[in-house]
């Protein structure tokens, strides 16, 4: 009896560990997710909040305490109100849909030869472009309005996308398994009240767009011929042809950075 007394006692005790290792996994991933957002000045907000109601509790301020503790009541209905571009960024990950599904190497390389020549081409002669490069995340809900094309990535049809006197050339071109699936497509302008003023339309919605889905943004300013890359609505500007390839192949494709470190 003793034994199974034991067993029982080591078994929940491995229970509790596995509990507390999922609740740090959680706690982890939650941080990497909001990291550089918004999100840590709010949960600092909160943080002051809840500070404050226990406060006004050991002090005896009663009427701050009755406010706060109905506020707090509502906690959850907050946090989902507070949080919900990052609870929806969270969620969507669960799909996933990989750019370069069912390629290969050569034809991941060329992908982003193609792009990478297509972007700098744009720059040199101040063509304004957008690019959106789905990963995980689905982008069917951004591709509603635009043109479908569904053509091979090449530099040469990107560019004349972008040429001013093209019809669609306003609006972002979205590749899709390695392909270039829609241009002219309208997406959703940032409304963090932080972005430099200096930044344009195509970058707001770059930006827009990258804190609600994983997709990586190219964009071409018209008038500086700058290259720059937005992920998790953070943008990485003053790219060259060497530093636009070297950000892409790491943001994409795990496989050919591993073929380089084999050769």
């Amino acid at each position: 009896m003793g034994g199974l007394f034991e067993e029982l006692k080591n078994f929940r005790w491995m229970l509790d560990l596995l509990d507390i290792g999922l609740v740090a996994f959680v706690i982890y991933r939650i941080m990497l997710l909001i990291k550089g957002t918004r999100a840590v000045q709010m949960l600092l907000g909160l943080a002051v909040i809840l500070g404050v109601y226990v406060s006004s509790q050991v002090s005896g301020l009663y009427t701050l305490h009755w406010i706060l503790d109905n506020f707090l009541s509502s906690i959850i209905l907050v946090i989902v109100v507070l949080f919900q571009n990052d609870i929806r960024r969270a969620l969507i990950h669960v799909g996933r849909n990989p750019f370069f599904a069912d390629l290969s190497y050569k034809e991941e390389t060329e992908i982003m030869d193609e792009l990478v020549k297509a972007c700098v081409n744009m720059a040199s002669k101040r063509i304004g472009a957008l690019i959106v490069i789905e990963r995980e995340t689905g982008l069917k809900d951004f591709l509603e309005v635009g043109i479908e094309i569904d053509a091979k990535v090449s530099s040469d049809l990107i560019t004349s996308i972008f040429l001013p006197y093209s019809p669609i050339h306003d609006g972002a071109l979205v590749l899709q398994q390695g392909r270039l699936k829609r241009a002219g497509c309208f997406l959703p302008l940032s409304q963090n009240p932080d972005i430099s003023k200096t930044l344009g339309t195509r970058h707001r919605a770059a930006i827009g767009l990258t804190e609600l889905v994983d997709a990586v943004a190219i964009v071409v300013s018209e008038e500086t011929g700058k290259i720059s890359v937005v992920v998790g609505g953070r943008i990485t500007r003053d790219l060259d042809s060497t530093s636009l390839k070297r950000v892409l192949t790491r943001l994409f494709e795990p496989r050919a950075g591993k073929a380089r470190k084999k050769r």
